[in-house]
């Protein structure tokens, strides 16, 4: 008989681990219990447990990642339903469970039959964001699956109504609770796109526990949901409540009257764009037009610059101002000549002979020389006398000395 091999504790825990882990019922368990010896690891934010029944007891751990999605917090004694993978801790050598999911054993049963819907679908890709069909921006009809009597159908009416009052509004009466509330909304929706009645579906109700929102979280709502060719948008309970419907639907509202708000823009607001881009349409176009006048008149200075007539008129109106210019000079030069010419002729008019002899003056000339001294003359010499008007010729007698 062949020995068995020798193995390490660490190889033995390996080989364990290894088995219940390729074991596929243990993969995704489905557990009730109670919590006991719950610990906070506030450092690292797991969560360490026990779940026990009457007899047993199993060690559990809740990792960061997946506590975060709780609404509440696990308490010693709490009654829970949890989902999870058993899987051994190696270094201690001890299986335990490894929670993805926790709901209080109180909505047991629903928040069991919730969860593993979702996670069919889910894994079906029906909650996908690729799936999503965009909501019309002006709807012109908007077909309503809800109660004809809830509060929640005044208050879609009411919200487009101010909204956007041109958008028409096609109510689909249904129940929204109870056991004929799922195939009666399923119906509703598939009818919608068998006729082509609207271009968007708002479906949903107003607040309530989970047992009169539960209708919403049948499958046969979520495949009607899925197949529809009209956007949906999901409009169930109060903000805080999530359903089947929401994952599936194109658009998860908080409230119905959130869903009509969501459904159609706000025609004012609308309006005040409209005149905006309308003011900012006609300031472009007189921007454009100012522009435009601009370029004509650079153009149109530059084909005159450029015309023939106005290079000869150009060049006229130069020659003009030359010519003044020449003309102004000349009779400037002139002037400034004149004035020295005139006082030339001044001078030679203060120098003139003829203005001493007009005061009785005259000349004596001697063989054409003028005669300065009686020095020069003897008696006898025959002198030419120059008076103002004439002269006379004379023969000297006698001579005098000053």
């Amino acid at each position: 008989m062949k020995t068995p091999p020798v193995l390490t504790v660490t190889q033995l825990n390996t080989y364990i681990k290894s088995v219940i882990d390729s074991d596929l019922n243990l993969n995704n368990v489905f557990l009730q219990g109670e919590i006991s010896n719950f610990t906070n690891h506030y450092r690292t934010g797991h969560y360490y447990m026990s779940i026990k029944d009457g007899e047993s007891s199993i060690k559990a751990v809740m990792f960061k990642y997946s506590n975060q999605r709780l609404r509440f917090m696990p308490e010693n004694g709490m009654s829970v339903i949890l989902r999870g993978r058993v899987s051994v801790f190696e270094r201690d050598g001890q299986y335990q469970l490894y929670i993805d999911d926790m709901q209080p054993d109180g909505a047991g049963a629903l928040a069991l039959a919730f969860e593993q819907l979702k996670q069919k679908l889910a894994s079906q890709g029906l909650f996908d964001s690729d799936r999503k069909k965009p909501i019309p921006f002006m709807p012109k009809r908007i077909g309503v699956v809800t109660s004809n009597t809830g509060a929640a159908v005044h208050d879609i009416i009411n919200v487009i109504s101010r909204r956007f009052p041109m958008t028409e509004l096609i109510i689909a009466p249904v129940q929204v609770q109870g056991a004929s509330a799922a195939g009666q909304i399923a119906r509703a929706i598939r009818e919608f796109n068998l006729t082509d009645g609207a271009d968007v579906l708002i479906v949903g109700r107003g607040g309530g526990s989970a047992e009169d929102l539960w209708a919403f979280n049948e499958e046969m709502v979520a495949l009607a949901v899925a197949d529809s060719d009209i956007p949906v948008i999901s409009a169930v309970g109060h903000e805080t409540d999530f359903t089947i419907c929401d994952f599936v639907a194109d658009l998860r509202a908080p409230t119905p009257s959130a869903a009509a708000e969501l459904a159609v823009p706000d025609w004012r607001e609308q309006k005040l764009y409209i005149d905006a881009l309308f003011n900012q349409c006609k300031e472009t176009l007189l921007m454009k037009i100012q522009n435009e006048e601009d370029n004509l008149r650079f153009i149109q200075k530059r084909l005159d610059y450029a015309n023939p007539l106005t290079v000869i008129e150009n060049k006229i109106q130069t020659l003009d101002i030359l010519s003044q210019k020449i003309y102004d000079k000349v009779r400037e030069n002139f002037a400034i000549k004149s004035g020295e010419f005139a006082a030339i002729l001044a001078k030679l008019d203060a120098l003139n002979p003829m203005k001493v002899m007009q005061r009785g003056y005259a000349i004596a000339y001697q063989n054409e020389t003028a005669v300065t001294s009686v020095a020069n003359i003897n008696t006898g010499d025959k002198l030419k006398i120059r008076l103002l008007d004439g002269a006379v010729n004379v023969t000297v007698d006698s001579k005098e000395s000053n």
